[in-house]
């Protein structure tokens, strides 16, 4: 488990997928601010490719994330996209409803940063949020991250397009939290 001050990161448990599928993706106002894809319902049991990990897809890798003092799960963590050869990577996070406004959004993304920067051996990572996901814009911001563009109507968003924010840090700008 990749620890940070308030969550630990760890690997995809079969008993999650059930918590993430009814309080993240069942959600279509969520789902749909946060994924690129249309919501769509899924029947019940069916294997949800956002949350079931596939073994040999090394671009993408999922995280669960749990508060350390209680093991509960708190949310969903993932770097995805990534390219070995420009040595990047993409970050997002999904916090439960009950669990945000917690600090935890901040400490995911600094754990994330570790495991990229560090474990992985990226040079860039990098957030692509709406213009009003204030939390995540936050959470990136205290970590490091410089907006370096937005993107106007670029992401359709129940019935209307939004822009979206571009942030990104370079490994040589990070500064480590000691913890992660």
């Amino acid at each position: 488990m990749l620890r940070g001050e308030k969550i630990g990161l760890r690997a995809r448990h079969d008993e999650d997928i059930p918590i993430l599928r009814a309080e993240l993706y069942d959600d279509v106002v969520n789902t749909a601010r946060a994924d690129g894809r249309p919501w769509r319902p899924l029947v019940p049991g069916s294997q949800d490719q956002r949350l079931v990990v596939d073994e040999n897809n090394h671009a993408d890798i999922p995280f669960s994330v749990v508060e350390l003092a209680t093991g509960t799960l708190v949310g969903s963590a993932n770097l995805w996209g990534i390219d070995t050869h420009h040595r990047s990577a993409h970050l997002g996070l999904g916090l439960l409803p009950s669990c945000r406004g917690k600090g935890y959004g901040t400490d995911v993304v600094s754990v994330l940063c570790h495991y990229g920067f560090v474990v992985r051996g990226l040079n860039r990572l990098q957030v692509e949020t709406l213009s009003d996901n204030a939390p995540m814009l936050r959470a990136a911001e205290r970590n490091g991250f410089v907006r370096e563009g937005e993107l106007r109507s670029s992401a359709w968003v129940l019935g209307r397009f939004m822009n979206q924010v571009l942030l990104g840090l370079l490994a040589e700008e990070w500064k480590p939290n000691a913890k992660a």
